[in-house]
């Protein structure tokens, strides 16, 4: 009987001169002894009152949530990969559940079955609005060149019934009010609304009108809600960079004011690698990051909605470069009778962390998704989903107990080889180990693991006579490296890291020792696949007939940060806090809160030195140690300079702890929602009112903290 193997870690890419410690809520899976096996993966609830964006840190884009009394509901895009739309549940908008899919197999043709040299990547299911109305469940969704699909049921678990409407919605909205009529919005640019017939397959004759016209602000991804009277309409523009509105009339065929709702929150993050040309051929020319540009990153295309308490929330997407876009949460403040993301004092922008909302039940912390598996269960677990429509007789979990047997098919290349199953790459930093018996290889099979976007790039095995062969293959360069192994049980392994959105692939033949093999991968997003990287198990012929069976007897995934607190806050510990701008230390200079040359005098007594005290939900205050007076926001209508005062003054000596994901940390005063500044390379003291991070984190907002004692 085997059992998951124990896998030593390469070094983390250090990317801010810190160490990263692991940590983060354990995941319980069930292993092939029988026990239980803890491993860390991604859970944005911090067990202290507090969650971290994003919420998951594998893809989930286009998102759209309902609430149905005390239960919430999301689903989101899956474009090509089978079975498709998600149905998760959550208690708290923190922690989320899987259902069910609404949809177990999307075949509409020979391209959605990779067959005919035709394929429907980037395409699929898209954008969907999801809704309850009367006690039943709708689904609607786009499907590129067929008209929008509609999936209904009684229950969030399904059954699920798909039909199809007689009109294709782009990016599409549905409002059932309450004078009994149902509205749909939908649209790129210009914003359409019609009335939809009471079967909800069409819109009636007459009713179709635009409600806003082309450039006046408004973008696609809409949302359609009906709050106190008024009708809101969500939406987003891109131009020119990502941004979210807020539509608004007193009647839903207008006229519409916008509102811009959401603007600049990139949480510190910057666009990645990109193609100087998506249509091209490998090899591809890639144009490197540029400083600072945010893109389409900041938060975008998402909805709001009212909890138990009365609070607002909001959710939205990022597109976070390779490794897809992110859903994100955010606490919604109204003014003016406008919805807002962000806090008061810093409207637009969102806390990468924050208290949870107060919905009124307390879940645990959990992760939605088991990704690692060791195939001893009769069905795929959840997180599992085929590129394309899969052939059910040429794979099983059944033949060989305890393995999931893939049973090659003919393929030219990776990028069309059918049954090749998948899940979302799931961030900042994963470790993926493919264990694989490939003793009944045929001649021409090609066997491993992948990362699937285009570019794309793998690692596998391939029978050639009477030897094994290990292939490493970068379609970003077209360049294939191999070498020979003498046994056919093999390791392969992936080690990405999202931030430097780079990979290196390496095989084993004990499970142990791992060597190195092709030059470093550098991930892409791009709009080709409209998803971020996959990891894919797959076995293709390349000599156009079936070929034989590779079994893979387990597939392990290690996340060296799998939580939003990459390090246990210090309460009661005495920290030293470094800008990133200029290195300078934040020292305790006649009352007030300076920076300094931190080969300064001052930064070398303990003028520099903070203690941390605990104040709940992951909010602190700081104690100089010079003189016992604590850090404090002063002067609320100016600058919101800091100051050091000999008593505490409630929120304007507190802050809430941003652990920044990369070592390095943003304190946000609950005075004025805003962030500690230090003029970077100014010398003058410093402020609270930085409405966010930079994405090279040198605007003077994010700091590195070591503890002195």
């Amino acid at each position: 009987m085997k059992c998951f193997y124990c896998f030593k870690l390469p070094a983390a890419t250090i990317l801010i001169l810190c160490t990263l410690v692991k940590t983060g809520e354990a995941q319980e899976s069930t292993t092939k002894t029988g026990g239980p096996q803890k491993g860390a993966t991604w859970i944005s609830d911090n067990g202290n009152g507090t969650f971290t964006n994003p919420l998951f840190y594998d893809e989930f884009s286009d998102p759209d949530m309902i609430r149905v009394g005390n239960d919430y509901y999301l689903t989101g895009t899956t474009m090509h990969t089978m079975p498709g739309l998600p149905v998760l549940h959550s208690k708290d908008l923190v922690n989320w559940e899987f259902v069910c899919y609404a949809v177990n197999k999307l075949d509409l043709g020979p391209d959605f079955r990779l067959e005919q040299g035709k394929n429907v990547y980037g395409q699929g299911i898209w954008a969907p609005c999801f809704r309850y109305h009367n006690g039943k469940y709708y689904i609607f969704s786009n499907v590129n060149h067929f008209s929008t699909q509609l999936f209904t049921a009684s229950s969030p678990a399904g059954p699920w019934t798909q039909a199809s409407m007689k009109k294709s919605f782009h990016d599409l909205s549905v409002l059932f009010d309450d004078d009994g009529k149902n509205y749909i919005v939908w649209g790129y640019d210009e914003v359409h609304l019609a009335e939809l017939n009471d079967e909800m397959t069409d819109i009636k004759p007459g009713s179709e009108q635009v409600i806003v016209p082309k450039g006046s602000g408004a973008g696609e991804g809409s949302h359609f809600y009906k709050i106190n009277g008024k009708y809101y309409i969500t939406n987003t523009n891109y131009d020119p960079v990502c941004y979210q509105v807020c539509l608004r009339s007193d009647n839903p065929r207008g006229p519409y004011e916008i509102n811009v709702m959401s603007a600049k929150e990139n949480l510190g993050i910057g666009t990645g690698y990109r193609l100087a040309n998506e249509r091209e051929t490998a090899p591809f020319r890639i144009k490197p990051p540029v400083e600072n540009l945010v893109g389409a990153i900041p938060m975008h295309q998402g909805g709001i909605v009212q909890i138990q308490s009365g609070e607002w929330w909001g959710w939205s997407m990022m597109d976070h470069n390779s490794v897809g876009r992110l859903l994100c949460l955010s606490p919604v403040t109204w003014e003016k009778e406008w919805p807002y993301f962000g806090l008061p004092g810093n409207l637009t922008r969102s806390p990468q962390t924050w208290v949870k909302p107060n919905t009124g039940f307390d879940t645990a912390p959990r992760a939605t998704f088991r990704r690692s598996d060791d195939f001893s269960s009769t069905i795929l677990q959840p997180i599992w989903q085929w590129n394309h429509v899969p052939v059910d007789n040429r794979w099983s979990l059944s033949e060989r107990k305890g393995y999931l047997r893939l049973k090659s098919l003919p393929a030219t290349d990776f990028w069309n080889a059918k049954n090749t199953l998948t899940q979302r790459a799931i961030g900042p930093e994963s470790v993926v180990t493919a264990e694989a018996d490939l003793k009944n290889l045929k001649q021409g099979d090609l066997a491993g693991l992948a990362l699937l976007n285009m570019p794309y790039a793998w690692i596998a095995a391939t029978k050639n006579h009477d030897t094994i062969e290990i292939r490493q293959f970068d379609q970003q360069r077209n360049k294939t490296m191999r070498t020979t192994v003498k046994s056919p049980h093999i390791w392969f392994r992936a080690s990405c890291n999202f931030d430097t959105e780079k990979t290196v692939f390496s095989y084993s033949e004990d499970g142990k020792n791992f060597t190195n093999i092709g030059d470093e991968y550098i991930m892409i997003y791009n709009g080709r696949t409209f998803q971020g990287e996959r990891y894919c198990l797959f076995n293709f012929n390349l000599m156009g007939k079936n070929g034989g069976d590779a079994d893979f007897n387990s597939f392990v995934v290690s996340e060296p940060r799998a939580n939003g607190l990459t390090r246990p806050i210090p309460y009661g510990k005495v920290i030293m806090l470094k800008s990133l701008a200029d290195s300078t230390i934040l020292v305790n200079w006649r009352g007030f809160l300076r920076p300094v040359p931190e080969n300064s005098a001052f930064a070398k007594n303990n003028t520099a030195g903070f203690k941390i005290f605990d104040r709940g939900h992951g909010r602190i205050a700081l104690q100089s140690v010079t003189d016992g007076r604590w850090v404090t926001i002063k002067g609320l209508g100016g600058m919101a300079e800091v100051r050091l005062e000999n008593e505490e003054k409630g929120e304007a000596s507190q802050f809430q702890w941003q652990d920044m994901l990369r070592g390095d940390l943003m304190l946000m005063s609950l005075a004025t929602h805003r962030y500690l500044f230090a003029d970077p390379f100014g010398g003058s003291l410093t402020s609270a009112d930085a409405p966010g991070a930079r994405p090279d984190r040198k605007d003077g907002s994010c700091f590195l903290w070591t503890i002195l004692e």
